[in-house]
């Protein structure tokens, strides 16, 4: 049974009345975890008048090292997406990586999430709008704003409709990512809410050596200028305890931190809309 109605949450990712927040844990570490989370920031965004949608990934197949952890896995980790969805009544957004792994998620989750890294593969696009879900779209580090328009529409030619487009920062060289900031408009120009992906825009790919480095201290400020350019909605990795997360550690913002971000982000949101 569905938690939530799947018409009134596209209304309320696309109707532009709230503002949007994607967040959570990078990766599942344990269901204690997703739960905490995603009580967290439930009960904030229902204070600020913001609409909540959870993240976390099931299994992160493109982690720098192969040593690296992943996740517990699909039918670990899409059980505990389905139990955050169930006692929290909240929408939930993962990741799929493969076609198998589409049919999969949509079962357990409202939002399948095409990583940005494989937003040219228009089989998994396909797979992906097919199972009836909403469909987030993750601009690659690779592509120039322009050329999601044909990402989109691959996935308008399988029959999507209800589908975001997320902005995470384009590849500068040397382990650092730069955010355009007038890749929000052109994004726009699509037909779909757009989102920005603060936390991975200011993620250092590869920077640790074996791993991912980050720069979180940017993450605000990139969100409040994604926001005055016009985006719907941000996106945000966070834990209670960043320097402990065993993903993207250093560019995800700590728990504590969230509420007075929010509500520094909402009247931005608020201003441009006024």
């Amino acid at each position: 049974m569905r938690v939530l109605d799947d018409g009134m949450i596209w209304g309320s990712l696309s109707g532009g009345k709230a503002l949007v927040l994607i967040a959570g844990p990078c990766v599942i570490e344990s269901q204690e975890l997703c739960l905490e989370v995603a009580g967290s920031l439930k009960e904030t965004c229902k204070r600020l008048g913001v609409f909540y949608v959870f993240k976390a990934s099931y299994d992160k197949a493109n982690r720098t090292s192969g040593r690296s952890f992943r996740g517990p896995g699909a039918e670990e980790g899409l059980s505990i997406l389905s139990k955050v969805r169930a006692e929290l009544e909240t929408p939930v957004l993962t990741d799929v990586h493969t076609e198998a792994q589409a049919a999969a998620a949509a079962a357990a989750v409202d939002i399948l999430q095409i990583p940005a890294l494989l937003c040219r593969q228009t089989d998994l696009i396909t797979a992906a709008v097919r199972t009836g879900r909403i469909v987030n779209l993750k601009k690659g580090q690779f592509l120039s704003p322009a050329e999601m328009g044909q990402v989109a529409q691959k996935a308008r030619s399988a029959g999507g409709q209800r589908l975001l487009l997320t902005e995470r920062g384009t590849t500068f060289g040397y382990n650092n990512l730069v955010a355009d900031m007038r890749s929000i408009p052109i994004l726009g120009r699509f037909g779909c809410p757009v989102i920005f992906d603060a936390t991975h825009s200011v993620q250092l790919p590869g920077g640790g050596g074996d791993k991912s480095a980050g720069q979180r201290q940017f993450a605000p400020v990139l969100a409040r200028s994604a926001l005055a350019a016009g985006a719907d909605g941000v996106f945000f990795e966070t834990h209670p305890q960043p320097g402990r997360a065993l993903s993207d550690g250093p560019n995800m913002i700590a728990l504590a931190e969230m509420a007075g971000l929010l509500e520094g982000m909402l009247r931005v949101w608020e201003a441009v809309r006024s």
